[in-house]
C-alpha cells in the first residue's frame, strides 16, 4: 500500500510541477517536507483548494534559506533525506550550494525540475512550452497545463529511478527533468499525425468526435471497430459525421449516456469548466 514508506523527501519546489511530484511521492508513502520561502508558494494564492489538497500528506515549513539559522534547519533535513526536489534555475541552486549535494551528502539524490533542456536558465512556463510544441489552439488558453502535469510525473519517475540506482551503487545522483521535453512528448501526438486538424483522432474519424445534442455536447470515443459498428447499428447511422450528428441532435445528454451505458459504448456528456465566480 505504501511502497515508499521510510523514504524521506525534501522539496524546495514551488508553483505546480514540483508540488505535484512531491504529493505523488507522499501518496506512495514517502515522508515529504515541503520547504517554502517566507512569502509562501504562489500556488497557494492561485489555486488555494488545489494547494491544500497537494500538501495534505506533507509537512510544510517556511524557511528563509538565505539566513543562517534557517539554512541550518534545511541542512538538518537534508542530512537524512533520500531525495531533494527543486524547481529553480541552476544558478540559484548553485548559490545555495546544492547543485551537487552528493559532495556533502553522498546518499542524497537531486531531482531538478527545469524549463529547457538546452538552456535551463531561460525562463518559461507551461504556456510557453506548449506554444512551441503545437498543443495550443489560439486564441484559447489550454484548459490543462500539460507540460506541468507530465513534467511532474517525469519527476516522480526520476525519483523512483534514483532510489533504484542508489540501491545498486550506494550513492545518490543528479537527475534533471526539463518541462519542455514533457511538452515535446505531448506534442508527439500532433507531430506524428494522430491528433490535430484532419488527423484520425483530430476529427477525420466519425467514431472519435464531439457531437451537439439537445442540451449540450457529447464525446464519442468509439475507436475500435466493434464499438463503432455497434454505435451505427443502434442509431441507424451510415458511418458519416452527418448521420451521427442527425442521430444525436434531438436527444439529451442523459438519454445518450443511458443508451451508451446499456450497450457498452464509450460516450459521455461533456462537462465544461465553470467560470470563476459562478
Amino acid at each position: 500500500m505504501h511502497p515508499l514508506a521510510g523514504v524521506e523527501v525534501v522539496s524546495l519546489a514551488v508553483n505546480l510541477p514540483g508540488p505535484l511530484a512531491a504529493a505523488r511521492l507522499a501518496e506512495l508513502g514517502a515522508h515529504v517536507v515541503k520547504v517554502e520561502p517566507p512569502n509562501g508558494d504562489p500556488l497557494a494564492a492561485a489555486a488555494p483548494e488545489w494547494y491544500r489538497a497537494l500538501i495534505e500528506r506533507q509537512e510544510v515549513l517556511a524557511l528563509d534559506v538565505k539566513q543562517a539559522a534557517d539554512r541550518a534547519t534545511l541542512d538538518e533535513l537534508l542530512a537524512t533525506a533520500d531525495l531533494l526536489i527543486t524547481s529553480m534555475r541552476p544558478t540559484a541552486l548553485a548559490r545555495l550550494g546544492l547543485a551537487r549535494p552528493q559532495e556533502r551528502l553522498p546518499r542524497l539524490s537531486l531531482i531538478e525540475i527545469v524549463g529547457h533542456a538546452d538552456d535551463p536558465e531561460v525562463p518559461g512556463h507551461d504556456l510557453n512550452y506548449q506554444a512551441v510544441h503545437r498543443t495550443l489552439t489560439p486564441p484559447q488558453l489550454p484548459t490543462v497545463p500539460i507540460a506541468d502535469m507530465l513534467g511532474a510525473e517525469r519527476a516522480v519517475s526520476a525519483a523512483l529511478a534514483a532510489l533504484v540506482r542508489r540501491a545498486e551503487t550506494g550513492v545518490g545522483e543528479c537527475y534533471r527533468v526539463p518541462l519542455e521535453e514533457a511538452a515535446a512528448r505531448a506534442g508527439d501526438a500532433v507531430r506524428y499525425r494522430l491528433t490535430g486538424p484532419g488527423a484520425v483522432l483530430g476529427g477525420a474519424f466519425p467514431g472519435y468526435a464531439i457531437y451537439e445534442c439537445a442540451d449540450g455536447h457529447v464525446a464519442l470515443g468509439a475507436v475500435e471497430p466493434h464499438f463503432f459498428l455497434r454505435t451505427l447499428e443502434l442509431f441507424g447511422a451510415d458511418g458519416s459525421h452527418e448521420s451521427l450528428r442527425t442521430a444525436f441532435a434531438d436527444k439529451t445528454i442523459a438519454e445518450l449516456e443511458a443508451i451508451a451505458a446499456a450497450n457498452d459504448i464509450p460516450l459521455n456528456g461533456i462537462r465544461t469548466p465553470t467560470p470563476i465566480g459562478k
